[in-house]
């Protein structure tokens, strides 16, 4: 069996302490079809998710850390 896998990055504009950016994990991480969430300490804007295209997108990843009430954009690599 073959399984997509892709990456998408999210910047948070705002400054987040550690128990938000956990709720940001904990609600991505409830999404069906995302793999893996990681949210550094020494870049904590920054949220790379990993995730089944065929099961999730990344416009329902952003929206889902926008509801968390913070302000954030899919960044480009």
């Amino acid at each position: 069996m073959d399984i997509k896998l892709v990456d998408v990055t999210v910047h948070i504009d705002e400054t987040l302490t550690k128990e938000q950016r956990q709720g940001v994990e904990d609600k991505l991480r409830s999404l069906d079809g995302v793999v893996s969430v990681v949210i550094r300490d020494d870049k904590p804007h920054l949220v790379l998710v990993e995730y089944n295209p065929d099961r999730a997108s990344s416009s329902a990843i952003l929206t889902t850390v926008k509801d968390t009430g913070v302000h954030a954009e899919l960044v480009g690599l």
